[in-house]
């Protein structure tokens, strides 16, 4: 396991020998590289700026335990345990939150119980889908959003449900 802990410094050391080889100016590849990233930076800025506040207004506002709460019926039905409907409706919009809550999980339940496996194969098989769009439909030059948000959305859930159907076998 120490070996694997040093291939990534390898790696870096390894390109500094070959830039030097090469006679690259490594300090300015790297500030011209940063002149590039400041305008991705400000055209980014906004669309994170809403979801980071709409994933916080969505759980401040109660919002998320109450729709937790009227479709945990549905969760059960289509086998993910309703303890971890709150992390199924939070991940899309918040990946630390959603960590949070699944330590949160750990602590209540036990890190080997079915619900705790269940939570890591919902944290796990799923993606942050509001901040993935923000990013990548920032620097689109057509926005539109709907279409790849659903079968983004979709996608998720159905590895929740087929995550936690195959927790309940193994």
């Amino acid at each position: 396991m120490k070996v694997l802990a040093l291939v990534v410094p390898l790696l870096f050391l390894a390109l500094f020998v070959y830039a030097l080889v090469k006679k690259v100016k490594l300090y300015d590849c790297f500030t011209d590289g940063i002149k590039e990233a400041i305008p991705l930076l400000l055209s980014l800025f906004p669309y994170l700026a809403a979801m980071l506040m709409l994933s916080e207004l969505f759980e401040a506002s109660g919002l998320s335990a109450k729709l937790t709460a009227f479709l945990s019926p549905a969760f059960r039905f289509l086998g993910i345990p309703p303890e971890i409907g709150k992390l199924v409706l939070l991940k899309p919009f918040s990946g630390s939150g959603s960590t949070a809550l699944l330590s949160e999980i750990f602590s209540v339940y036990g890190a080997d119980s079915y619900i705790a496996r269940c939570a890591c194969v919902a944290y796990g098989s799923s993606e942050t889908v509001f901040y993935i769009s923000a990013v990548y439909f920032a620097g689109a030059k057509q926005k539109r959003l709907g279409k790849p948000i659903l079968i983004a959305l979709f996608s998720n859930f159905c590895a929740v449900i087929l995550g936690c159907l195959l927790c309940r076998f193994l």
